[in-house]
Parts: C-alpha cells; structure tokens; sequence
C-alpha cells in the first residue's frame, strides 16, 4: 500500500488540516474508528487544534493510519476527504464559501484561482496550494495544483466531482502529475445544465465550520 510522504520543504502542517482528517473520519466512520486510528498512529495525539500547527511528519502518520485502517487506497482516501469537505452538514460553511465564486460551474472553475486568497480572509495564517485554471475552449479544462503537500490534487478531485454535481452539471474529471510539486486535474464538461443541483441562496444559514463536529456537541 502506498504511504504518504510530505514534501520537505515544508516544516509545518496548519492544524485546520488535522482536524479535518479528523473530523471525516468521525463524521464518516463514527468516534471508534477515529479512536482506532489515533491508537494505531502511535503519536500520543487523540485530537487536533485547529488553529495549533504539527509537524508534517504527523499529517503524513494518520494518513497513513487512516488508509490502513479503513482498508482505502491513500488516493481514494484524499478523494473522500475532498467530498467530504463540500458535502457533508458540518462543512456546509465551506459549500457556501466556494458558492459564491458562481452562478453556474464554469463561473466556479474560474473563481478557484482566487479560493487561496479568499481562504487567507478567514485564516490568516492558511496556506493553501496555488491553483490555476487553463481553458481549452468552451468544455476542456486542467486545474494546476501546485503544493509541498502532495495528493491535494486526489482532494480537489473529490471537491470538484460533488461541486459539479451541486450545481447540476455532467463533468468527466482525471486526475494526473506534472512535474516536481505540481499535480493537475483535467476537467471535460459535457452537460452544463444536465440535472437540477441543489438550491442555494445568498441570505441561507451558514453552518458551524469543520471543527464543529456532530462527535464533539
């Protein structure tokens, strides 16, 4: 089974990173298997911060627990993660955050290069990878992810599968690596309009952030 192995250049992991690991696998799998894994990560830590900073090293020993745990491929594990984080009620704050950047799909791919700086308004201290967005015509698209962290591209895969879905369009999405730290995903957009995505309105309710976990009320 692959392992996950940060970039070195990077020293420190945002703790907001943690405890999204976190919070999906609660959310998802229940508290026992969150229990299970932080007993197998052997790192003395049963729960994370999220404004606290880790060492990369531990980021990279869940993950790693976390794959062989619940028996999931680490690129399917990222996926879900990305999925988890635009689709599950605890992380409805996020949904509506990356809302705004459109009206329709295409709208939402085009705002992405922005989503770093809008993120930074709400955390000042979270680095997220650089994205940016080629078009290829009216339906071919490849969003670079350029990050130290590597497999984000497997989360924006999940992402951008369920924000597709959100807003009604027949997307094709594959993922692939470029060079050094860069990772991509190549988007094919066959129906715009292709079934009714599910409502959303500028004056909706926000939902409490990841951190708010229905395991921790």
């Amino acid at each position: 089974m692959a392992k996950w192995t940060p970039d070195t250049g990077v020293d420190r992991m945002h703790g907001l990173i943690n405890r999204t690991i976190q919070c999906f696998v609660r959310d998802t799998y229940g508290p026992q298997a969150w229990d299970r894994i932080a007993l197998r990560a052997g790192t003395g830590i049963t729960s994370f911060e999220s404004m606290l900073v880790y060492e990369d090293e531990v980021t990279s020993i869940f993950l790693n627990a976390c794959s062989a745990d619940l028996n999931k491929p680490l690129d399917g594990l990222l996926e879900d993660i990305g999925t988890y984080l635009v689709s599950h009620p605890n992380t409805e704050s996020l949904r509506r955050l990356l809302r705004f950047g459109g009206g329709d799909f295409v709208e939402f791919l085009q705002s992405l290069d922005d989503l770093p700086e809008r993120a930074r308004l709400a955390v000042s201290d979270l680095e997220l990878p650089e994205l940016e967005l080629h078009e290829y015509g009216a339906v071919d698209y490849r969003l670079v992810c350029r990050s130290p962290m590597p497999g984000f591209g497997h989360v924006l895969v999940g992402v951008l599968r369920t924000m597709a879905d959100d807003y009604g369009t027949l997307a094709c999405l594959d993922y692939g690596e470029g060079e050094g730290l860069e990772e991509f995903v190549e988007i094919t957009l066959f129906e715009t309009e292709y079934s009714v995505g599910r409502s959303f309105t500028l004056g909706g309710h926000i939902a409490q952030p990841v951190e708010g976990s229905a395991d921790d009320r």
